[in-house]
């Protein structure tokens, strides 16, 4: 049977061009326009789950998840042990896999308390110790996400993290099983079946059955991602993520159909998600059109992936290797792919990435799942000043400071003299008092 043509389409850029720069611009520069109807909806709901508890979380879910749930007991999962067995076990196998394998990257992560002695006998150091709790955003509803449940909870079982709340929702009270699963292999404590922002609510604020948590780590919807941002200050969060993205540097020597499937992996996310192919040869991205229009009507999710591609994707014609690392770092994507001939030539000059995957054979979706790094990375730019999600953001440090007597009339000294200059006398007095004793 003959499957039907998708329509899409693909900016074709040329670093030559007299307005690339501003094309570029306008291509990468994605912000999700602030609904102010969304804000306060979640507000509101902050509120109500602030004020009421229990009763609002359980109202909320059974409007927004079509549940009949009466007490939070019903939206509690008090026993997921047994889940691993309701899957297949070829998919049990692939979960420990992975989960043994982000693991042990994520061990390599672990930060230890030090401390060092200056020659007056004053000790100075670090003191590093895991967040008391963390509570784990999982979404679902339109599919279900294990390796979200790993790659969140993962790291911080490995700093420390002793109390692990994990909420889901589930839609008509449905719950995927490998989700459950993906939740005992990874070490979670407790699972709620809530979601939205009333899970966020709970997490910070708690309730009568939901403890709160220091840290809400975890990705959702833009109610999720609004309420996150409002929370925050009362525990940490994560990131605000915005949609997936993959940029592919490439020499022009790599099959077509690889590149065009690993443009569709990212693309499949959602029609905001973005797509870009750099190369320095026409013929090249020529061929990866074609790729794309022969595989495309093959994808299940292919409506999504054309939108995405006809929306934000683009296929970037540049002078050189060198222009189109450049250029990589001006984007900072999320995934940076470099496939091409001898990619750890090209990797010390990557400033900006989220993850890189090096060389012809290393797929994207390797990272999404199983290679051992965190899948949450920075979107939207923000690998110019973020890093993905790791055991570091689930420990926190404080500094250690041991004065002798003689450290402490030496420092004091100092600390005087730069205390009275910014006009602070009792900072002078108190750092040079035990002088006299």
């Amino acid at each position: 049977m003959m499957t039907a043509s998708v329509q899409w389409s693909v900016q074709r850029l040329d670093s030559v061009q007299n307005d690339f720069d501003k094309r570029l611009s306008t291509l990468i520069d994605w912000n999700e326009s602030h609904d102010q109807s969304v804000e306060t909806k979640v507000r509101d709901i902050l509120t109500d789950v602030r004020t009421r508890g229990d009763a609002a979380v359980v109202q909320l879910t059974n409007q927004f998840d079509g549940r009949d749930a009466a007490t939070m007991a019903d939206l509690t999962v008090e026993d997921f042990s047994h889940a691993i067995t309701e899957i297949e076990p070829a998919l049990a196998g692939a979960l420990e896999d992975a989960a043994e394998r982000i693991r042990g990257f994520h061990e390599r992560q672990l930060q230890t308390s030090w401390d060092y002695q200056e020659e007056d006998g004053t000790i100075l150091g670090q003191l590093v110790r895991p967040l008391d709790s963390v509570g784990v955003y999982v979404p679902g509803g339109k599919a279900a996400y294990p390796s979200s449940v790993l790659m969140n909870v993962i790291p911080a079982k490995v700093a420390g993290v002793n109390n692990i709340t994990m909420t889901v929702p589930a839609p008509a009270g449905e719950l995927e099983p490998v989700v459950l699963a993906a939740a005992h292999i990874a070490g979670v404590d407790r699972i709620y079946s809530i979601g939205g922002a009333q899970a966020i609510a709970a997490l910070a604020y708690g309730t009568e059955s939901v403890l709160s948590v220091d840290k809400i780590v975890g990705p959702g919807n833009i109610y999720v991602a609004t309420a996150k941002s409002l929370v925050f200050g009362t525990v940490g969060i994560d990131m605000i993520a915005g949609p997936s993205e993959i940029l592919i540097v490439c020499d022009g020597k790599t099959d077509p159909d690889w590149v065009a499937m690993d443009l569709f992996s990212q693309a499949e996310h959602d029609e905001q998600a973005q797509a870009i192919l750099i190369c320095p040869d026409n013929n090249y991205l020529d061929a990866v059109a074609t790729s794309v229009s022969r595989l495309l009507p093959e994808m299940e999710r292919r409506d999504i992936i054309a939108a995405s591609l006809t929306r934000r994707g683009a296929f970037i014609k540049v002078g050189d290797l060198d222009e189109a690392i450049d250029l990589a770092n001006r984007i900072a994507p999320e995934h940076l792919e470099l496939s091409v001939e001898k990619p750890r030539e090209l990797l010390p000059a990557v400033r900006h990435a989220g993850a890189v995957f090096l060389g012809r054979y290393t797929a994207e979706a390797l990272g999404d799942y199983c290679a051992g790094p965190n899948h949450v990375l920075p979107t939207s730019g923000t690998a110019r000043f973020f890093s993905p999600l790791g055991v570091y953001d689930f420990q926190k440090r404080s500094s250690v400071i041991e004065c002798t007597a003689a450290g402490a009339a030496r420092l004091g000294s100092i600390a005087a003299l730069l205390a009275n200059g910014e006009g602070l006398t009792a900072h002078a007095k108190s750092a040079a008092y035990r002088d006299k004793a």
